[in-house]
């Protein structure tokens, strides 16, 4: 089989392969080429210029972790037992899920028996935080250095295949977070092989990719085609692209080969962005001078929600709590808050407008909770440790019942109490260290005793985030849970919660913490007050769903909603 690498600054390359070395040839573009002996399993590396053995940065499977040797790997020997035409985006419901703490067993074969409940649950999409090769056995995930390749704790390439076959075979898709802006900062080898970071640019996590190397362009892009082929992944989560420098024209490339390859696949493909830059190019087509993905992260949605339900007004929250409820009633109606509008915790003006004409609102995400959402506070507490059931039903009501594409975190169907926390299994001790120290210096400024900070290295605090399976069969969770059934539910029977116009939402908020909003002949209804609020209907309502009972109106036409409940209501 032929063996090939990227090392364009280097004198000599050797293959080493079962225990022999081979000299490599160089080619044209810095491309090095050798034929040896190889099949599925076969262990190899490279070394430049007599230098240590390297595994290959397009290593498919490293069995010994991000230090070992790569292990070749055929695609085409997995074994799929169902066939799968793919799932779009428009109308989809996702859940995000980390494969380590979805269950205590950590694995995607442990994941994969949990996939009836979300089947049960009515989402359609499974959004897998990263999966790629880290040094350790747990952690998030973004600290992956590997971006061909499958995370050996988690089952490695053969479980993944186990878990999106399974996942198939209940009718649901399979997403899979990437990260092209940053590699971890341990068993990361690119810089051995080739300009694959620049100090011309930086990051949170240090110098940032070189997305202006054609090559490197090529190095992820190949990536992110290979998860969709290779996995019959049905579309990819790209982190940060806020981070990316340049995001031209990377992302436009990118884009054009997914869609090169659906075409080709015959089955549905796509993209979507985290991005906190409030930028319609992100998902306008590409023939049109955007970006052409296919869909983004929203977070004004999240932030305006939050502050209306908890009256938190800390960091990026204060641009919200102002008034949140007028600043959800602008989302709903134009998919961004900032759009041009001042931000006080930017401290300049923030975003651009969206043409609701032109853009669907499929193309945003809703959710009420995420990882970084809960895992970057301080004690990793979901909104379940300081709201009641009936405020967590209101919001789950006000998501998933939005003109946006849902998105839920794992637990939060039934109202976990269980945390989910920030922790890492760095073997290097100083690394490890230094972690530690400067999670707590983050959150001492802010007022927090250091003690109180849980350590990310103790494997007590992974622990303490694996959602607990007995909680959906207890009260108060079970009705929770069956509340996110009814609702999803209502999203398959009703096209018009699926309508791609949002033209008509009319959201409005009483003085009594009461908003509403349109979808078609729906009212969405959600009291955040605690006394009853009264709701002007027109006609005759029909209750599709309540979380609590609901009165006939009263001779006005007026339905009296309870506090800290919510409602779906046909009204036409």
């Amino acid at each position: 089989m032929w063996y090939e690498v990227w090392a364009p600054a280097a004198s000599r390359v050797t293959l080493h392969s079962d225990g022999r070395a081979y000299p490599m040839r160089r080619e044209d573009g810095g491309w090095w080429r050798r034929a040896a002996p190889g099949t599925d399993g076969t262990r190899y590396g490279f070394a430049l210029d007599d230098g240590p053995v390297l595994p290959d940065p397009r290593a498919r499977r490293l069995p010994d972790g991000p230090d070992g040797l790569a292990a070749v790997l055929d695609p085409t020997l997995s074994v799929w037992r169902h066939d799968w035409p793919g799932r779009p985006l428009p109308g989809a419901v996702l859940y995000e899920l980390h494969v380590g703490t979805f269950t205590r067993t950590g694995t995607f074969d442990a994941a994969a028996e949990r996939l009836p409940h979300l089947a049960q649950l009515g989402v359609t999409h499974i959004e897998l935080m990263p999966v790629c090769p880290f040094p350790g056995t747990h952690g998030w995930g973004y600290d992956g250095v590997a971006p061909w390749a499958v995370h050996e704790p988690y089952g490695g390439p053969a479980g993944l295949v186990r878990f999106v076959d399974a996942a198939h075979a209940l009718g649901l898709g399979v997403v899979l977070d990437v990260v092209h802006n940053h590699l971890g900062p341990s068993g990361n080898h690119l810089p051995a092989f080739g300009p694959y970071f620049t100090d011309r640019h930086h990051t949170p996590w240090g110098a940032a990719v070189n997305l202006g190397e054609p090559e490197v362009r090529a190095y992820f892009t190949n990536s992110a085609l290979a998860w969709l082929r290779d996995y019959r992944l049905d579309g990819l989560r790209l982190d940060a692209i806020h981070a990316l420098t340049p995001r031209t024209p990377f992302l436009p490339e990118l884009s054009s080969a997914v869609d090169e390859l659906s075409q080709s696949l015959s089955r549905p493909l796509f993209l979507i962005a985290e991005s906190d830059l409030n930028d319609p190019l992100t998902t306008t087509p590409r023939s049109s001078g955007g970006h052409g993905l296919h869909a983004q992260w929203n977070d004004d949605f999240h932030h305006a929600l939050h502050t209306a339900l908890t009256g938190e007004s800390q960091g990026y929250y204060a641009d919200f709590a102002a008034d949140p409820a007028q600043a959800l009633a602008k989302i709903l109606r134009g998919g961004f808050f900032h759009d041009g509008t001042y931000s006080s915790f930017r401290n300049r003006p923030h975003g651009h407008p969206l043409n609701p004409s032109t853009t669907p609102p499929y193309r945003l995400l809703a959710y009420t909770q995420t990882h970084d959402q809960i895992g970057n506070r301080a004690l990793g507490d979901r909104l379940s440790a300081h709201l009641s059931p009936g405020l967590l039903a209101c919001a789950a009501a006000l998501t998933l019942c939005s003109p946006f594409t849902p998105m839920l975190f794992m637990g939060e169907e039934w109202g976990a109490r269980t945390p989910w926390q920030y922790f890492t299994d760095h073997p290097d001790p100083a690394l490890a260290e230094a972690v530690r120290t400067g999670r707590r210096r983050e959150f001492a400024a802010h007022g927090w005793p250091s003690d109180a900070i849980p350590d990310p290295q103790s494997p007590e605090t992974r622990l303490r985030s694996c959602l607990d399976w007995d909680e959906p069969s207890r009260a108060p969770h079970a009705e929770l849970l069956a509340w996110h059934r009814t609702l999803l539910a209502l999203r398959r029977t009703q096209p018009s919660l699926t309508s791609p116009d949002w033209t008509d939402t009319s959201p409005a908020m009483g003085a009594d913490r009461c908003l509403t909003f349109r979808r078609g002949p729906l009212l969405i209804a959600a009291n955040l007050g605690r006394s009853p609020a009264a709701i002007d209907v027109p006609g005759k309502p029909h209750v599709l769903a309540s979380w609590r009972p609901l009165e006939p109106p009263d001779t006005g036409g007026a339905v009296r909603l309870p506090g800290e409940s919510a409602a779906v209501l046909r009204v036409g």
